[in-house]
């Protein structure tokens, strides 16, 4: 009887893996903490950071470590600056760029995406600003056919790797360029608060992906749309409250995160500050985040708990993600700030 099963499952395995070969271009990466990777989400975020000069960060996700021994790893190191700030009066050019790397499953599939972005941000009178972006990326994917196994290479008793597939792969290997557009608008009602709200098109260019001939199948890759918002509200002294939600939809998957992290002022002067908050990912988990921020490095870990059905084979152990942000000035004594920003 467990020979029996053990022969359904694998089946079920071999299936489900064509099926994610041949739907290859519905897959897109994503971190939980998309405000901590903000190029990735938005190319009109490039240069968004009024209060200070440059920003580097890194991203790591594993994903699903607990039902698969090849779980999904998604790697991230992006960074942007801001531009002109001295030649224009009321806005800047912010210039920036991101690598990303992720492995996924047995299959050996292997993503590679480097992205250059800029972008213009515009004051609109004393308390609003206006940001639009473009985005230029370079992305290949290969897959290792070598560790696969398919529905006609079963012989009864195992799957023979011997035996021929019997599927017309073309390519190990597909490179394609893809574009992005972004929106973003920020109002600074005071000093103590701050919303932005923003709006980005992703694979506006349709390219091609696919292992398959082109005589056999033309996939392209989906456009993304995407909405988020956030704000920032100084409580007082203590306490700075960061609300967000971010909607994203890809072909017919969509996404829903929301919720809201806190800074809790540890030195009296923020030059050390305590982060802590919780998210949900609709339909799918449940989000706690924890970190700590010294000046201007800011460290934080965050765990997907899996809420959905797949929490019954996993014991709802979904993902972990580190973030490492760093920002700083080109020159020690700081900048002009054009517009209010909300910090201790």
């Amino acid at each position: 009887m467990r020979t029996k099963k053990n022969k359904y499952l694998k089946v079920l395995l071999a299936i489900t893996a064509c099926f994610c070969i041949a739907k290859l271009h519905a897959q897109d990466l994503h971190f939980s903490q998309y405000f901590n990777s903000p190029l990735l989400i938005n190319p009109a975020n490039t240069g968004f950071a009024p209060d200070v000069d440059y920003r580097v960060g890194i991203n790591y996700r594993n994903q699903w470590a607990s039902i698969t021994p090849n779980p999904y790893k998604t790697m991230s190191a992006w960074g942007d600056v801001q531009l002109f700030n001295n030649r224009f009066d009321n806005g800047w050019v912010g210039l920036g760029g991101s690598l990303l790397r992720d492995q996924a499953g047995s299959g050996g599939l292997v993503s590679t995406k480097g992205f250059g972005s800029i972008a213009y941000h515009q004051l609109l009178g004393q308390n609003s600003l206006l940001s639009g972006g473009f985005n230029v990326g370079f992305i290949n994917k290969r897959i290792d056919l070598g560790k696969l196994t398919f529905d006609n290479q079963w012989n009864n008793k195992f799957f023979d790797v011997t035996i021929p597939s019997g599927e017309s792969f073309a390519y190990k290997s597909v490179t394609y360029l893809d574009l992005q557009l972004g929106l973003n608008y920020a109002y600074f009602p005071s000093d103590n608060a701050y919303f932005n709200a923003g709006f980005s098109v992703m694979h506006i260019n349709r390219p091609k992906e696919s292992f398959f001939a082109n005589n056999i199948t033309d996939v392209r890759v989906d456009p993304r749309f995407t909405v988020f918002m956030n704000g920032s509200y100084k409580v007082n002294n203590q306490w700075i409250v960061n609300p967000n939600v971010y909607v994203s939809k890809m072909g017919n998957v969509w996404e829903t995160v929301a919720g809201l992290n806190a800074h809790y002022n540890l030195s009296g002067d923020g030059s050390s500050q305590l982060i802590g908050g919780i998210y949900l990912r609709l339909k799918d988990s449940f989000i706690p985040m924890f970190g700590y921020q010294w000046n201007t490095l800011a460290v934080t870990v965050s765990y997907d708990a899996t809420s959905s059905t797949l929490g019954s084979y996993n014991q709802t152990r979904g993902a972990y993600e580190l973030s490492i942000v760093k920002s700083g000035f080109f020159s020690p004594g700081g900048k002009n700030l054009k517009c209010p920003t909300v910090g201790f």
